[in-house]
């Protein structure tokens, strides 16, 4: 796999490459019921997908092979497979100019940001989306458009098979690629590992296996496989008639990891208007942009030192920080005196400082420290005065392992960007709406909204928040005090959701017992995978 990182120039030019298990694999599946196909190796790097080809003795009309660093394309020449063409060029510009059409193409294209782009490169990717008739995002990722591009030159009927990061199934900039797929192809399958096939770089990935055969319906299937290893006893034909219908308004792909049934109660509970996204109850918004949090966020210490007490404000910032589902004067206090950094500096224009010596020498610091000079910073009138101050009735963790907080913002404490602001509307009782959301459909939803990162994070931005399910009633209100008391104590989460769960959906939503146990399969499903990415695999 080619992993692109801002500070090595050997991953610039591709390190990580395709493991043959991988390969095999793909190659296995590609040319199941495919006779003599023209193939295409897009981004072939050293040639182990024409190597294992070779190996495996595949039937073939042709192979074409692009890679972008002649050294490596020497080492894919030198593979020796027979009726191949290696070429060192820019893929987009290839696929953008030929006129060949293939029925395979496989690889692992590299993954390259945007800002890595050249000039030239960036308008070759932007024309393979123009010709797609898609907009083009600088968000976008090289590997995106190798995909896309690839299936242009796919004959009317043919496949891909790549190996893909996972975000993929999640990201927004992938979005356009997730609706261009579900449309352009008619059977997709997703193959994922439970083990982190990269673990030295925390680099999830899948294999993305797509084919067009002019049938005109639209399925998808997900199977997800300890490791590499356990490619090899899986049969390709599991792949040939995926199952689920794609829903072309889904946001994401994750929802496909789920079974058919439980897929089936979820669109059950969007559909049902007596559920509604905590969007419909109020207004999520990132927290504080500071610009420079180890400077305008401080310890007590630094605040006695330099003599700010008329400029500190309660705030909390970390995960840790946050004990429950309520943040108290006295959780607040706590962080303080343990010297977290418990209070957002909040300083007026230097004009009204003359009587705060302190003040301006923490200022004069912060410039000789080049604080000033940050983006944010620097773009203000005032670089030292922070926008956008206001507190918020709730605050919702934007990043979070086991599962994710909602909180009561009782100490009306300032938050930075890592906690979301919640600001409820006028009619909706504040108690009511935290204590609402701890169920496992909630918790559910959370999972389904939210994207997973390296490590087991789970992370929601506002937009995402605001589609969490909430089966609100005032009368959850005084559920609040359970729900605080069990977090506080460290209960297990699912001791707390086993008394939480009768009240508010079976009590007050009616739900069965049978549609609460599929909420919580569905939320520990999707967890549990979650956390398991972070875990490498143990030595053998």
């Amino acid at each position: 796999m080619q992993l692109i990182s801002e500070a090595s120039a050997e991953k610039l030019r591709g390190g990580f490459y395709t493991p043959e298990p991988i390969a095999d694999f793909i190659l296995r599946w590609a040319f199941s019921g495919v006779s003599e196909p023209k193939v295409l190796e897009p981004s072939c790097g050293d040639g182990i997908f024409l190597d294992r080809m070779r190996q495996g003795g595949m039937r073939y009309a042709s192979v074409k092979a692009t890679e972008l660093h002649p050294e490596e394309a020497e080492k894919a020449r030198r593979v020796g497979l027979e009726r191949c063409t290696v070429e060192s060029r820019d893929f987009f510009e290839y696929c953008n100019s030929t006129t060949d059409r293939f029925d395979l193409v496989v690889g692992n294209p590299p993954f390259i940001r945007y800002q890595f782009f050249d000039k030239a490169l960036r308008a070759e990717a932007e024309q393979i989306f123009a010709r797609a008739d898609l907009k083009y995002s600088k968000l976008t990722n090289a590997w995106v458009s190798f995909v896309l591009g690839s299936s242009l030159l796919l004959e009317e009927r043919g496949k891909i098979g790549f190996v893909v990061p996972a975000e993929i199934l999640q990201v927004s900039f992938a979005k356009t690629l997730r609706q261009f797929i579900s449309r352009f192809y008619n059977k997709i399958n997703i193959v994922s590992f439970r083990q982190l096939v990269f673990p030295d770089i925390q680099q999830e990935v899948v294999l993305l296996l797509c084919e067009r055969d002019g049938s005109g319906t639209h399925r998808i299937d997900h199977i997800e496989v300890d490791d590499t290893d356990a490619l090899d006893g899986l049969d390709v034909r599991q792949l040939q008639a995926p199952q689920k219908a794609i829903d072309f308004e889904s946001n994401k792909w994750t929802f496909y990891f789920l079974e058919q049934e439980e897929i089936d109660f979820i669109e059950r509970i969007k559909a049902d208007p007596r559920f509604k996204p905590l969007a419909d109850f109020a207004r999520v918004e990132v927290g504080i942009t500071t610009g420079a949090n180890p400077f305008f966020t401080v310890p007590q210490s630094v605040v006695e030192t330099y003599q700010l007490g008329d400029f500190a404000r309660p705030m909390v910032g970390r995960s840790v920080q946050v004990a429950s589902s309520v943040f108290t004067q006295a959780d607040w206090a706590k962080n303080r005196d343990a010297d977290a950094r418990a209070n957002l500096l909040v300083f007026p224009e230097k004009k009204h400082l003359q009587a705060h010596p302190g003040a301006l020498a923490y200022i004069a610091d912060g410039e000789a420290r080049g604080i000033h000079e940050g983006y944010k910073c620097r773009i203000r009138d005032a670089w030292q005065t922070v926008p956008s101050l206001w507190v918020s009735d709730a605050l919702f963790l934007r990043r979070n392992n086991l599962f994710p907080k909602f909180v009561v913002n009782e100490a009306a404490a300032y938050t930075t960007d890592t906690m979301h602001r919640v600001k409820i509307k006028p009619e909706v009782h504040l108690n009511a709406l935290v204590a609402s959301y701890y169920n496992s459909l909630s918790l559910a939803f959370t999972e389904i909204c939210g994207r997973s990162h390296g490590g087991g994070v789970l992370e929601l931005m506002p937009n995402e928040v605001g589609r969490v399910v909430i089966p609100y009633h005032s009368d959850n209100a005084a559920l609040l005090g359970t729900v605080d008391a069990a977090l506080r104590q460290g209960d297990p989460i699912g001791t707390l959701l086993a008394k939480t769960n009768p009240p508010i959906l079976q009590a007050r939503y009616g739900l069965s017992d049978t549609d609460v146990k599929l909420a919580h399969r569905i939320w520990t499903k999707l967890s549990n995978r979650r956390l398991q990415r972070g875990k490498k695999k143990p030595n053998s």
